[in-house]
Order: structure tokens, then C-alpha cells, then sequence
């Protein structure tokens, strides 16, 4: 068994600006990602639009009201949801998603994906090279995160 306090977890975020803290390492999990967001207004769940071709994701929300914009396919027009304390929403791998805070108070949410290492990131954008491509790879280097198109190869680096 483990055991952990959320205030024990020190807070990590690539730009180190909202306060995620994840759960996986301390407990020990194997097969699933798990993070605890406390959300300002404004602020998102990730960087924007995004799926995950091997991972499904569960967002339970514990406090406040978040919004999420998804679509099926990278072509598609996003739907909104609201979801708010007590309930949860669930995106199928290879859905596209993106969550924020859209209100004037804090959300606090727990973010689930099985399994629990994701390789297949993807984001809605055409290749700036090739043009064949309507989604991009998301990886990271060395030197940061950059996308990279399947079809060509091409890279372009990521702004945090």
C-alpha cells in the first residue's frame, strides 16, 4: 500500500506556473497517470488542444467548474463541456481535448490516463512543410519539446 498527501507533493509544471502535482511517482502506480490540478482563472489543464493516441483520460472534478473544448478528429469543430464539482468527463484515446478554468474562483480537479506512459502525443496542426499532415507529433528532445510531422519528418520547436 502507499500512501500520500497531495501537500506533501511538491508542485511541477513545465512553465511552473499552475500548481500540478502528480500523484504516479509517490504512489507508485504502473498502469496509470494520475495529477492533481488547483486551477486559477484562466488557467488550463495543458497547453492547448491536444489527444493522446494510446491513452484515455478521466478528469473528476473536485471543486469549481471547468470547461472543456473537444472534437472527434483534428478537422473537427470543437464541442464545449462543463464540468463541475462531482462529476467527471472522460476523452477516448485519440479524441482532441483541452481543459481550463473559465470561471472567477479555483478548480481543483484529479486527472486520470491509462496507461500510464503516453508516447503518442498529437496536436490539431497542419504541417508547416509538407502540408499532408493534419496532425502533428508531440515529443520531447533534449532541448525541450518540439512537434514533429509523421508524414515528413519535419520539426518545429515547442514555446513554453
Amino acid at each position: 500500500m502507499q500512501h500520500v498527501s497531495i501537500d506533501d507533493v511538491e508542485p511541477r509544471h513545465p512553465t511552473g506556473d499552475i500548481d500540478r502535482r502528480g500523484l504516479s511517482r509517490p504512489l507508485g502506480t504502473s498502469d496509470l497517470a494520475m495529477n492533481y490540478f488547483a486551477l486559477e482563472p484562466g488557467e488550463s489543464f495543458s497547453g492547448g488542444m491536444h489527444t493522446h493516441l494510446d491513452q484515455e483520460e478521466v478528469f473528476y472534478v473536485l471543486e469549481g467548474e471547468a470547461r472543456f473544448e473537444h472534437m472527434p478528429e483534428a478537422t473537427a469543430e470543437p464541442s464545449t463541456t462543463t464540468v463541475s464539482a462531482g462529476e467527471a468527463v472522460r476523452f477516448a484515446p485519440g479524441e482532441f481535448q483541452t481543459g481550463r478554468n473559465e470561471t472567477d474562483g479555483v478548480v481543483r480537479a484529479l486527472a486520470l490516463g491509462a496507461p500510464r506512459e503516453s508516447e503518442e502525443g498529437r496536436v490539431p496542426q497542419p504541417c508547416p512543410e509538407c502540408g499532408d499532415s493534419d496532425v502533428l507529433a508531440f515529443r520531447m528532445g533534449e532541448d525541450g519539446p518540439f512537434l514533429e510531422c509523421p508524414e515528413c519528418g519535419a520539426t518545429t520547436a515547442v514555446e513554453l
